[in-house]
């Protein structure tokens, strides 16, 4: 076998979710780290000798997550490229081929110097980017933050985060209500960061100010900001209303009763729904206490708390079971469910000509799911597997 044969690779048989619509028995080659082709049955798409057959299972895009801090043990805000790696992996083997890591409020010197060592993570491929959440957030709506490290969100103190990440910062969360708010946000716009908002006790119109200065994500929306009144929408409204914004959903059954995930989904629609995991160290993990930043987590029946206050610390999500819990639970269609696990999130961050959706001269960033059940069964990324791949049989010749 030639280093060239081992390069390419053809999946043939499986349920295919394509920008298109759903194919049953598609064929999908890949060669090197890119997808060659892509067919149906119908286009020739059957099965060839030395095809992987896939017959019973999905095949959709690897899973894009613009919110995470950790998984494995291991934390984005731990400062240390070694954890960081054990975070990004143990997602990946979850199906998230791209991960943007997102870190937590800190001292604005210490957040800079993990933000450095995450941009070697960057420029290695391994991230597609660093979130900062935090320290420029409400007092009032901080969460999972360390309220005495909290800032506001002075335009200069941005952007010395933005910097410390040598140009890899792809989005901050701030209050935009906060002094230097909506200055903030304008000052990210003009950098192409993305400026989100998020952890806000803002009110209605200064959420449309902040929208109208550029703001274009609403960070876990419904969660750690005002809820909605019907004398004063507060930003929810705000957020979920203006198709400028791409809004945050964590679909794990502990941070939004399904009824309410799908209202978002009914006034935004999958092309403006990204879900996300928010997930701290302890995603892939069991029970047990971690560090979240500066902060102790205790988690109990997969719920992250805070030791000290109990407020709700992320989650323990990973998309794979987002995925599954989309289609069993919420009845989103496979269509929907990829565009707001992969499509969405990757025009976001502006990597749409490259990842997102199972087109030819895209990375072969794949998720191959069995059919009934809606389980991983495999992950591939820029064409190597990552999970699963000596599982499937080779068609033989006739």
């Amino acid at each position: 076998m030639t280093t060239a044969d081992r390069d390419r690779t053809a999946l043939a048989g499986a349920r295919l979710v394509l920008p298109g619509g759903v194919v049953e028995g598609g064929r999908l080659a890949v060669e090197g780290s890119r997808i060659a082709a892509v067919t149906s049955a119908a286009g020739g798409g059957g099965s060839e000798p030395g095809d992987l057959d896939l017959t019973g299972h999905t095949v959709v895009p690897g899973f894009v997550d613009l919110h995470v801090h950790g998984g494995g043990g291991a934390s984005y805000a731990s400062g240390i490229a070694e954890e960081a790696l054990l975070a990004a992996r143990t997602h990946l083997e979850h199906g998230t081929t791209t991960t943007m890591a997102s870190t937590v409020t800190g001292e604005i010197d210490d957040v800079a110097r993990q933000a450095a060592v995450l941009s070697e993570l960057v420029e290695d491929g391994i991230l597609a980017g660093i979130h900062f959440e935090g320290p420029f957030i409400s007092h009032n709506r901080c969460g999972a933050h360390r309220p005495d490290l909290l800032r506001d969100p002075d335009p200069a103190l941005v952007r010395k985060l933005v910097d410390a990440a040598r140009g890899h910062a792809r989005m901050v969360t701030l209050a935009p209500e906060l002094p230097g708010g909506l200055d903030s946000v304008r000052m990210l716009a003009d950098l192409g960061v993305i400026a989100a908002v998020g952890h806000t006790d803002s009110d209605y119109p200064t959420t449309l100010e902040a929208i109208d200065a550029g703001a274009t994500v609403a960070t876990h929306l419904f969660n750690a900001m005002p809820g909605i009144a019907h004398r004063a929408p507060g930003p929810i409204v705000a957020l979920l209303e203006d198709e400028r914004v791409t809004v945050e959903l964590i679909n794990d059954g502990v941070h939004l009763h399904p009824s309410v995930l799908d209202l978002a989904y009914g006034t935004a629609g999958p092309a403006r729904v990204a879900l996300i995991t928010d997930a701290m160290g302890a995603a892939g993990m069991g029970d047990g206490l971690y560090p979240l930043g500066p902060l102790q987590v205790q988690v109990e029946d997969g719920v992250a708390r805070l030791v000290e206050g109990g407020a709700i610390a992320g989650s323990t999500l990973t998309l794979d079971v987002a995925f599954k819990r989309s289609v069993t639970v919420n009845g989103l269609t496979l269509d929907q469910t990829v565009e707001s696990l992969c499509a969405t999130p990757a025009r976001l961050l502006g990597l749409a000509d490259s990842i997102g959706s199972l087109e030819t001269g895209k990375l072969a960033d794949l998720v191959v799911v069995d059919s009934a059940s809606y389980d991983l069964v495999a992950v591939m990324r820029q064409g190597r597997w990552v999970l699963g791949g000596d599982r499937f049989p080779t068609v033989k010749s006739a």
